[in-house]
């Protein structure tokens, strides 16, 4: 495993880290969600990625149990608040109200006293910015969390709110969006932004949910038990179900040989080329994933491939910007 800086700070997390998004407390079980943690720490990752949102807070409480027992120093733990978490008007969004009941709630579930890295999980459109930045300060002001991201906004979004918290003398460090060799609507606006503000990406699905392993063939139903077609995965996965997307996939597999890497490897490896990249969160439903997506760590592409990856994959990838906005919800969550 290598480490990286994340974003301008002097905090370092592993290149490779683990996602519980769509797995601990929903598809997996907890026994193998811990195995999966496990082999994860043995792999050398270090960092681990949650929500509280992530299926309905028992992600949160999963990874808690399969972190006890670590050493608090050596693991980063990021959690996140944005999306509803009970019935109540209150139990959403970016107000002062639920970001200060969250981070007690997110830090019982996740059974330590802070969390590296606190995100907003999505911007919030109707509760100001400058009282969702001052909660945010208050948070690390009071030593529940020790930085501060987002995940998801739009270029503006990120330099109006970097703008408030130098303000308030808080370290806004990263930002969270999806970005694979597929999905590259970052690399217009946000990624020259927070390079300029000295923010890191730490980038979700870059596998594309699980397309750019190759087990998805163009005119083949999707293998039984994958994600494309499990009820709760499949949403977001749809919008690369396309033949000519397949096909593209299907045309990387050589280079990925070439590279002595799997599909996987190669795309996660190709998203840690991008120099804004802090990290790419992984996930897994078995042990043995983990495993092998760590092996992308420390992999360097030379220019001749990239060069042929992107030949392949441009005219399928998604690139315009203001797709950004698209996760942005134009109504209360």
């Amino acid at each position: 495993m290598e480490y990286r800086h994340l974003g301008s700070s002097g905090m370092l997390i592993s290149e490779i880290a683990y996602g519980n998004w769509l797995t601990h407390g929903s598809q997996v079980e907890e026994e193998a969600a811990v195995a999966c943690v496990r082999a994860a720490l043995d792999a050398g990752i270090t960092t681990f990625d949650t929500a509280d949102v992530y299926a309905e807070t028992r992600a949160e409480a999963v990874l808690g149990q399969a972190l006890k027992g670590e050493r608090r120093e050596g693991i980063e733990i990021f959690t996140k608040v944005y999306w509803p978490t009970g019935p109540g008007k209150n139990d959403r969004g970016l107000s002062r109200k639920h970001i200060m009941e969250s981070i007690d709630n997110s830090l019982r579930r996740l059974q330590t006293s802070y969390v590296d890295l606190y995100q907003a999980h999505r911007f919030d459109r109707f509760t100001p910015l400058e009282e969702t930045m001052e909660a945010f300060a208050d948070v690390v002001r009071s030593g529940k969390a020790l930085y501060i991201g987002v995940s998801e906004w739009t270029a503006d979004q990120i330099r109006r709110a970097h703008a408030l918290a130098r303000e308030l003398k808080v370290p806004l460090v990263s930002s969270q969006p999806q970005y694979s060799m597929l999905w590259r609507i970052i690399e217009g606006e946000v990624v020259p932004t927070c390079q300029e503000l000295g923010i890191g990406q730490i980038v979700w699905s870059p596998i594309a949910q699980g397309v750019l392993t190759g087990k998805y063939l163009p005119g083949k139903q999707a293998p039984a038990g994958s994600r494309a077609t499990d009820d709760k995965g499949s949403a977001m996965i749809s919008r690369f179900m396309r033949d000519e997307v397949l096909e593209a996939v299907q045309k990387l597999k050589p280079l990925a040989d070439e590279a002595g890497l799997t599909l996987a490897q190669l795309a996660v490896a190709w998203v840690l080329q991008n120099s804004n990249v802090s990290a790419a969160i992984v996930g897994a439903s078995r042990p043995e994933q983990v495993a092998e997506n760590a092996k992308a760590a420390g992999v360097k592409l030379d220019a001749d491939l990239m060069a042929r990856v992107d030949k392949i994959v441009a005219p399928v990838a998604v690139t315009d910007p203001q797709l950004v906005h698209q996760n942005v919800p134009a109504q209360r969550p």
